[in-house]
């Protein structure tokens, strides 16, 4: 489902309110479906395999969340998820705990809802 964004917001509060209203956030490059770079793609993915429902941004839609969330996350390359609100990583910290078997316990105790997020 597509979210609306609040447009009156400055970019930081807009990232924040994203993060607040959706327990498992994915800013990728494209969406689930049609994910445009690999390391989106596989992250996405991983996502699917143990089951996450999950919320996603697409950064190419919004350039103002795509500059502002490196910054805001100091973490300068995407997908970026995030569980609660806290930033997990990138591709390769995701596969990581997914082969451990923490991704799935860090998504089984957060909420979900699936919806895409634009502005």
């Amino acid at each position: 489902m597509k979210i609306e964004g609040i447009s009156y917001m400055n970019v930081n509060e807009r990232i924040k309110q994203q993060l607040d209203s959706h327990p498992i956030l994915l800013y990728m490059k494209g969406t689930p479906d049609f994910p445009q770079c690999g390391f989106s793609a596989q992250t996405a993915g991983i996502l699917g395999s143990v089951g996450a429902e999950f919320s996603y941004v697409n950064i190419f839609e919004d350039p103002e969340v795509r500059e502002g969330l490196k910054e805001y996350s100091n973490w300068p390359t995407f997908p970026q998820l995030y569980i609660n609100g806290e930033l997990i990583g990138g591709c390769d910290i995701v596969m990581e705990l997914h082969e451990s078997g923490e991704l799935k316990q860090l998504i089984e105790k957060a909420g979900t809802n699936e919806q895409e997020i634009t502005n």
